[in-house]
């Protein structure tokens, strides 16, 4: 019989959260000058700001369950300190490492996939920290000789995030509710999953390792289909889900059901179920059962097992393993999928219906948004930004006349021979 290893399952399954992330703010640059005795008109020495730190997501294998974030749903990492005087640069923000289980998808508001994490370590990058300010000292010019403005730290990146878990497992018990699943994977792993003889007692998946002979496998509980599944009935695709990454198929048929629905009827449905719901499904290696060998009140010419006498479990496990032994070889791991969103450069002058121009680009919006439109001497120092980098030239070629409105990020701005 298979050794006692140990559990994969959480007490508290949770398979399905929305996430807010937001990375840390950037610290502000200082405004400061040189004060020594012999130095009577010291120069501008504002340190900048430290960057803020950014929200990293990472698959890790002693993660069971996405628990922690159902009802904590924001998360923050920490903000950049502020620049100081005599070029002090403020210390930068310390990342944020959010865990979870192998096998979470991380998807945006719009269901789009942005990262698939399958293997122990896969990590995405969630939301970016703001860049720090730069202080006075950095505006020193022959024009400018005492600046007395600094740029303010930039604003994390903030957004919202879906995350789903799809169980990794080598096998995946797959039949009706009360059909003996979790009395099967208590029989031959560690796992101790809730039994009772009535349907719908397994409300959560089960994962369990079991080692045989010289085989080990991870074998998952999967929550009772009913007719229908395929079409959210139930928790249909809830459970379905978990299906999806399984090597081999194990269909448990209940030899003795509530119902009397014969074992044949029971694949019939199972199999249908499956097809409707993503019909590739069938393609992967099955092996049946038939369960409930010691109370069996139908015929059945399949493999037998009783977990309760242990009847049938060796060679039941046997083939298992011979089965998910084959799916390894033919059928790769699993790779890590994660979107890398590249560095925006550029920005593009686009027209609302409303007349105002509107400049585009996180390279424009960050010159605006880290500066302190306050002071005259910054809002010069913009100017010379948009000249240098052409937003001018690109609003006039657009077609801006003198007192049209300009909207970069937040910040609306009147042209007039440029930004004023």
């Amino acid at each position: 019989m298979p050794e006692e290893p140990e559990t994969l399952r959480s007490s508290q399954f949770v398979d399905e959260v929305q996430l807010n992330v937001r990375g840390g703010d950037g610290g502000a640059g200082a405004v400061a000058f040189r004060r020594e005795a012999h130095v009577p008109q010291g120069g501008p020495d504002g340190g900048d700001g430290g960057a803020g730190g950014n929200v990293w997501i990472q698959a890790d294998h002693n993660t069971a369950s996405l628990l922690a974030f159902r009802d904590h749903p924001h998360r923050k990492a920490e903000s950049g300190r502020h620049g100081g005087g005599k070029k002090l640069k403020g210390a930068s923000g310390d990342d944020l490492l959010l865990q979870v289980p192998v096998g979470t998808t991380v998807k945006d508001r719009d269901a789009r996939l942005l990262a698939d994490l399958v293997q122990p370590g896969d990590r995405f990058l969630a939301a970016r920290g703001g860049q720090g300010g730069r202080g006075n000292a950095h505006f020193l010019s022959n024009r400018r000789r005492a600046p007395t403005f600094a740029e303010q730290g930039e604003y994390g990146e903030e957004r919202w995030l879906r995350l789903e878990l799809k169980l990794l497992a080598d096998a995946a018990l797959v039949g009706f509710p009360n059909a003996g699943k979790s009395t099967l994977i208590a029989a031959v792993s560690a796992a101790k999953p809730k039994i009772a003889n009535y349907p719908f007692t397994t409300l959560e998946p089960n994962l369990g390792v079991v080692r045989f002979d010289d085989h080990e496998l991870i074998l998952a509980d999967i929550p009772g289909l009913i007719e229908g599944a395929a079409e959210g009935r139930g928790l249909g695709h809830t459970f379905l889900r978990h299906v999806e990454r399984a090597r081999v198929l194990v269909m448990l048929l209940d030899l003795a059901p509530m119902d009397e629905r014969t074992p044949d009827e029971q694949e019939r449905i199972l199999l249908e179920e499956l097809r409707r719901y993503r019909p590739e499904l069938l393609e992967r290696p099955r092996l049946t059962v038939g369960s409930k060998a010691d109370v069996a009140t139908q015929p059945f010419d399949g493999l037998r097992v009783s977990a309760v006498t242990h009847a049938g479990l060796e060679r039941f496990l046997g083939e298992l393993a011979t089965l998910v032994e084959r799916a390894r070889v033919v059928q790769p791991p699993h790779e890590a999928y994660v979107v890398h969103r590249p560095t925006e450069e550029g920005f593009t002058v686009t027209r609302d219906d409303d007349g105002t121009w509107v400049v585009l680009g996180r390279s424009a919006e960050r010159v605006v948004a880290m500066s302190d439109l306050t002071n005259p001497d910054a809002i010069d120092y913009v100017q010379e930004r948009f000249r240098s980098m052409g937003v001018e030239r690109a609003l006039a070629r657009a077609g801006a006349r003198d007192g049209d409105n300009v909207r970069v990020g937040n910040v609306e701005l009147e042209y007039q021979e440029g930004l004023r």
